[in-house]
């Protein structure tokens, strides 16, 4: 059977915004080839080292790959790709080389060997996360988190997931309740209630993410303790969170901050990333004009998290 193949070479501060156009137009999964990964792991991360093979890497950008099957309308399929990854340059994101190429291949095994590019990922020494193909042994102190990777983009491996999971373990106390503002595929929510949240309450606008969230609060054992609503950002709260983290781009952010405040604590800490380092200083700036006091900023390759609370 015949599938086509599509390959963008693009940056890593890319990477996460097209994986996620990409299983827009109906791709299972993508293979990412980031070169600044391998660097990443070789100076901070010798557990994930298994996991990766050097020679991938002939090309200095980052290389996406995924696979949709033949006889879908590829021509509309491409034009929605290319108009999606135009409109990244908008929100602020380099989106490099940006080359798009489709091309017909036959791999009766390609349903099944992109798996090879998703493996257990020690996010911080106790906190895993892991797709459900793969085995993998706890520790007697570590929390494992399944993650498949699917309509909606966060599977765990972005820089700007990683940083909001160590600051929700930094920050959150038993039985807190969390809001997950733009959730993707809930993994920051899940992430909570498996450190000990007592509810998490999952927003987004996107129908495929409310979806995807519901499947892997499912796969988590954790559904009973999640409030998941389709809806724009907070509109549809009516209460304050022990704890708010939102993963979408600055200029939301910015927006956010000029009424977040109603819906925070007087010590409930706002986490937010999905911020490229040229856009810290708007977003801090904002936030402190709308009445917040920025408690940190923490950088990761290109992205950076802040976290700020009621001044």
């Amino acid at each position: 059977m015949n599938y086509y193949e599509i390959t963008i070479k693009t940056t890593s501060e890319a990477t996460e915004a097209i994986s996620n156009i990409l299983y827009e137009i109906g791709v299972n999964g993508v293979s990412i080839e980031d070169p600044q990964e391998l660097t990443n792991l070789e100076n901070n991360d010798e557990k994930n080292w298994d996991y990766v093979d050097g020679e991938l890497f002939d090309y200095e950008g980052v290389i996406i790959k995924g696979y949709i099957p033949f006889g879908e309308d590829i021509k509309n399929k491409e034009k929605y790709l290319i108009n999606k990854v135009d409109e990244l340059v908008k929100f602020g994101i380099d989106t490099g080389d940006k080359i798009i190429e489709i091309n017909e291949v036959k791999d009766d095994n390609w349903a099944n060997s992109w798996k090879q590019y998703y493996k257990p990922v020690h996010v911080t020494d106790d906190f895993v996360i892991k797709p459900s193909w793969e085995e993998y042994e706890a520790k007697a102190n570590e929390q494992v988190l399944i993650m498949d990777p699917g309509g909606a983009f966060g599977s765990g491996t972005h820089e700007t997931t990683k940083l909001c999971i160590k600051k929700i373990q930094q920050y959150l106390k038993k039985d807190d309740v969390v809001f997950d503002v733009g959730c993707g595929s809930g993994i920051l929510g899940i992430s909570a209630l498996l450190m000990g949240a007592s509810k998490a309450v999952f927003v987004d606008i996107d129908e495929a993410a409310v979806s995807a969230t519901k499947e892997n609060t499912q796969l988590n054992n954790v559904y009973e303790k999640a409030e998941i609503i389709k809806g724009n950002l907070l509109d549809k709260i009516d209460y304050q969170a022990d704890v708010i983290v939102a993963n979408i781009i600055a200029d939301i952010i910015i927006m956010l901050s000029s009424y977040i405040g109603k819906f925070m604590k007087p010590d409930t800490p706002f986490i937010s990333s999905g911020i490229i380092l040229d856009r810290v200083d708007d977003v801090t700036k904002a936030l402190v004009e709308n009445g917040m006091e920025v408690i940190e900023v923490e950088k990761d390759g290109e992205w950076a998290v802040v976290v700020s609370r009621k001044a």
